[in-house]
């Protein structure tokens, strides 16, 4: 079976999921086509010579301003691929309940291959061509980080955003992901990985969905294989492992894995990537140089982290994992999917799963326009409420309450506890609701397909509210 492109592949997820629902004619064509795209090619000067950079910001979906979606740095970047990308920010929004349009944007760069102070002044300049053209702004075009950027890209990204624009005093909240010190928000950082984690947590909640998948009870003692080591797939194994007792018994990375049927020390496995560049060498278990083979190997739980197209038809039919739990965009091809169904395996989709860090992007963005960390106002107020229930309870009880305990009532939300606290929330609500779908309505096989109904009737409900 040949394989169909990631954009061909989202597309024909789009039309499954239209057939079962009843659309005014024409509006499903309007919501599942691209509204625009704008391809740049800029030039830098180096010492030996210039050198033209190529890049995009597709926006898929104006049915809410600002539209939202990463910027990805990556040397095999296309804009077919920005398409594909573009469109799933516009789904995964609606399933979460952000009011954001769907975008996403690339440059065609290894940043390998620069130094600092190159990167700084190649990004600067696609910031610049983007803006002018109105693909970042603070009210209609919100980039954040992707694969290849980060904290420091976005970082830069908004300063050149605010130079540009110096009367703008929601200039700050052109971008998300910037660093905390600069207009960023606590949490952004761990907030796809901890949002993969949040969503398991709330599958293993249903024991009829757990079932479904041949599995029983809870994460803790769970067998999980990992693809990717990046910032998605380091928050996810790292919380599994340390807050819910899931064994990590494989990661997986491009030039090598790690395995461990007892449990693979994330924190410690990182570091030793960071320091070395590889896996090789790690005690905390057995280092095998080719790592792809390795989706197929027995566990409870793959979670592919890395890039889209990992899992295809060719390795689908030996894929052994009962769920397959997609922290990355696409890494499931289309013809994939229909094997892993027919062959029992649930997938919790990517529009679903890896929606956190849009969810605290717009946390992010809400800070931005209202200048104030949030807790700042009511934290203290909850922590002298918290006293005084304590001081009532000793005083009635005759009795001290435990340090620990009080320690509890007494703390009040953090930033970060907010972040968290209303990350948790989301993704509660949205699984929730496409299982409902999934479960009550008999023309929909599975998560994957009830989550793009999810998306698609709400958007086509806000385009037909609009008179679009």
């Amino acid at each position: 079976m040949s394989e169909l492109s990631f954009l061909e592949g989202v597309n024909r997820y789009y039309d499954q999921a239209e057939k079962t629902l009843d659309l005014p004619p024409g509006l499903g064509a309007k919501i599942k086509a691209c509204n625009s795209v704008f391809m740049v090619r800029f030039p830098i000067g180096f010492r030996d010579g210039f050198k033209v950079f190529t890049g995009w910001r597709v926006v898929h979906s104006e049915h809410y301003l600002p539209v939202k979606g990463g910027i990805r740095y990556s040397p095999e970047v296309d804009q077919e691929e920005v398409e594909a990308l573009a469109a799933l920010m516009s789904y995964k929004c609606a399933i979460v309940d952000v009011p954001f349009g769907g975008a996403k944007g690339a440059l065609r760069i290894n940043p390998n291959d620069f130094d600092e102070i190159s990167m700084e002044r190649i990004t600067r300049r696609f910031a610049r061509e983007l803006a002018n053209k109105g693909y970042i702004s603070p009210s209609l075009n919100v980039p954040a980080p992707d694969m290849g950027t980060g904290e420091r890209e976005m970082a830069w990204m908004a300063d050149e955003y605010r130079r540009m624009e110096p009367t703008d005093i929601n200039a700050m909240a052109c971008v998300t992901g910037k660093p905390v010190n600069q207009g960023g928000i606590r949490g952004r950082s761990e907030a796809t990985g901890r949002g993969v984690q949040l969503g398991l947590r709330e599958f293993f909640r249903h024991p009829e969905d757990v079932k479904r998948a041949g599995l029983a009870g809870s994460l803790a003692g769970k067998a999980i294989i990992i693809q990717g080591l990046g910032k998605v797939g380091y928050s996810a194994a790292k919380f599994l492992r340390e807050e819910d007792d899931a064994r990590i018994v494989g990661i997986l990375e491009y030039n090598g894995a790690l395995l461990n049927p007892d449990g693979i020390n994330v924190e410690a496995a990182k570091q030793w990537q960071n320091e070395h560049g590889t896996f090789d060498g790690f005690e905390g278990g057995t280092f095998v140089a080719d790592s792809k083979p390795l989706l197929e190997e027995e566990c409870d739980i793959l979670i592919p982290a890395a890039m889209e197209g990992q899992i295809t038809t060719e390795n689908a039919p030996r894929i052994k994992a009962s769920l397959v739990a997609e922290a990355a965009n696409g890494p499931v091809t289309f013809g994939a999917h229909k094997i892993l169904r027919e062959n029992g395996k649930v997938i919790i989709p990517d529009i679903y799963l890896n929606a956190g860090g849009v969810v605290v992007s717009y946390f992010e963005w809400i800070k931005n326009l209202s200048h104030i960390r949030l807790g700042r106002l009511g934290r203290r107020a909850d922590e002298a409420r918290g006293d005084h229930i304590v001081t009532a309870l000793e005083s009635m009880s005759g009795k001290s309450v435990p340090a620990a305990l009080a320690e509890r009532i007494r703390h009040g939300a953090s930033e970060l506890d907010l972040v968290r606290s209303g990350l948790d929330d989301t993704m509660r609500e949205a699984y929730q609701e496409i299982r409902e779908v999934f479960l009550t309505r008999k023309d929909i096989p599975d998560l994957r397909t009830a989550g793009f109904a999810v998306a698609i009737e709400k958007i086509s409900r806000m385009n037909i509210v609009m008179g679009v």
